[in-house]
C-alpha cells in the first residue's frame, strides 16, 4: 500500500526560486518519485496558483493568507497568525493521513483539538526566533526592528507549543537539529531539498566572483554590501551579485564600483549558468540559522566555493570550501583563488555530499510515515 501524506506549505512552493521553497518544492518531488501520494496545502499572498504542482500531488489547495493589520496584535506570531483557515482544517479532517507542516509558519493547526490524535510532523526551516532576533539586530528601521523583536518573542513562546505537539521534528542542519533534540527530544536531521541529482564540477569557468541570494532579505543585503564596500571596492577582480529585490543602498554602491555588476530579477537557471560559470562562488552570511540552499548549489554546480564560518557552521561540508572571516582575509583569499584553476576534486565532493542527496534525505521522512 502506498503511503501518502499532507503537506501544509507557507506558501506557493512553485516556482522554485528561493531557499523555503525549493525545499519543499524539491521535497515533494522526491516524495513522489518514492511513490508517496501527496495532498498539499498552500497560502497564497504574493504567487499565483501553479497547475507545476498538479503534476505530483493527488490534490493542490489553496488559502488565501490573511495580510491584516490586526493580526500584528495577536498573542500567535504575525507568520502563524496570518495562515489560519477553517477551510485547510475541513480538508485536513476528511483522511487521518499524517500532515507535514512547512515550518512554524504553518502551524497554526497543530494544537487543534480536531486534529489531537493525528500523526503531526513539523519541518523545521530556521530556529525562527533566533533569525528575527537577528534581522532586528540588522535593521535601521525603527519600526521594523520592533516587529522583529516582537515576532521573535511570539516565536520563542510558539515554537514551544508547536514542537511538543509534534511527533517527530525534521531539522534542517546538524546545529538547529541539535538545538531541537536537546529542546524536544524527538528531531531527526533532514537536510535541504534542492535542483541537484548529481555532482558536476565546471570543466572551465570565467574570472569573476558570484554572489546570489534574495537581495530583498536583510541578511543577504547586508552580505552583498559587505562583499561590494568592504571586499570589491578594494579590489580589481569582478563580481557579479544575482537575486531579487535589491535595495537602493546596494544598487547604488554597485552603480559606484566599475569592477561589481548586478543582476535582479532574473530567472532561476540563469543563475545556475553564472553560478557554474563563475570562478569563485563566494557566500559570506552574518546568519549561522537552518542550511543555506545557496551554498549547497555552489557545491553540486560550482568551482571554488569561498564562505565566512556562519555559512558552513555545523554543515560538516567545512572541507569543500575555503574561509575567510574579514575583509582582509576575503580579498587574500580571492587574489589566491583567481590564480589556482579549476577544482578536480569530483568524487571528495560526491563522497561528502552523498548524505545531501534527495535520494538519501527523502528516506528519512518516508521511515516516518
Amino acid at each position: 500500500m502506498n503511503k501518502s501524506v499532507h503537506i501544509v506549505s507557507f506558501s506557493i512552493p512553485f516556482p522554485a526560486d528561493y531557499g523555503g521553497v525549493i525545499d519543499v518544492f524539491y521535497k515533494i518531488i522526491s516524495l513522489y518519485e518514492a511513490g508517496v501520494d501527496i495532498t498539499l496545502h498552500c497560502f497564497k499572498y504574493d504567487r499565483i496558483e501553479a497547475v507545476e504542482l498538479t503534476k505530483y500531488c493527488k490534490e493542490v489547495f489553496y488559502y488565501d493568507r490573511k495580510m491584516r493589520g490586526f493580526q500584528l496584535i495577536s498573542k500567535l506570531p504575525f507568520i502563524v497568525s496570518s495562515r489560519t483557515s477553517k477551510q485547510l482544517l475541513a480538508n485536513l479532517l476528511k483522511d487521518q493521513k499524517p500532515i507535514l507542516f512547512e515550518g512554524l509558519h504553518s502551524c497554526a493547526l497543530i494544537n487543534n483539538k480536531h486534529l489531537v490524535n493525528r500523526e503531526k510532523i513539523v519541518r523545521s526551516h530556521n530556529i525562527e526566533h533566533d533569525y528575527y532576533n537577528q534581522l532586528a539586530n540588522i535593521e535601521s528601521n525603527f519600526i521594523k526592528r520592533l516587529y522583529f523583536k516582537s515576532e521573535a518573542n511570539k516565536l520563542k513562546t510558539f515554537e514551544k507549543l508547536a514542537m511538543n505537539t509534534a511527533i517527530h521534528i525534521l531539522g534542517i542542519s546538524k546545529k538547529d537539529s541539535k538545538y531541537l533534540d536537546e529542546c524536544y527530544d524527538k528531531t531527526i536531521h533532514v537536510s535541504a531539498f534542492h535542483a541537484y541529482k548529481s555532482v558536476i564540477i565546471p570543466v572551465k569557468t570565467e574570472q569573476f566572483a558570484f554572489y546570489h541570494g534574495n537581495l530583498g532579505v536583510g541578511e543577504n543585503n547586508e552580505a552583498a554590501l559587505f562583499l561590494v564596500n568592504q571586499v570589491f571596492s578594494k579590489l580589481d577582480y569582478p563580481l557579479v551579485i544575482a537575486g531579487n529585490s535589491p535595495s537602493e543602498a546596494l544598487i547604488k554602491s554597485c552603480r559606484a564600483n566599475e569592477n561589481v555588476k548586478l543582476e535582479y530579477n532574473i530567472s532561476s537557471s540563469e543563475i545556475d549558468i553564472l553560478l557554474s560559470t563563475a570562478h569563485i562562488n563566494i557566500l559570506p552570511t552574518f546568519q549561522s540559522t537552518g542550511i543555506k540552499l545557496k551554498l549547497l548549489a555552489a557545491l553540486f554546480r560550482g568551482n571554488h566555493c569561498l564562505v565566512n564560518h556562519p555559512m558552513i557552521a555545523g554543515t560538516g561540508l567545512e572541507k569543500l570550501v575555503e574561509i575567510a572571516e574579514t575583509p582582509e582575509m576575503f580579498i587574500q583569499e580571492i587574489i589566491r583563488l583567481q590564480e589556482i584553476p579549476t577544482i578536480n576534486s569530483l568524487s571528495e565532493r560526491e563522497s561528502i555530499l552523498a548524505p545531501f542527496t534527495n535520494q538519501v534525505i527523502v528516506e528519512k521522512i518516508i521511515a516516518l510515515l
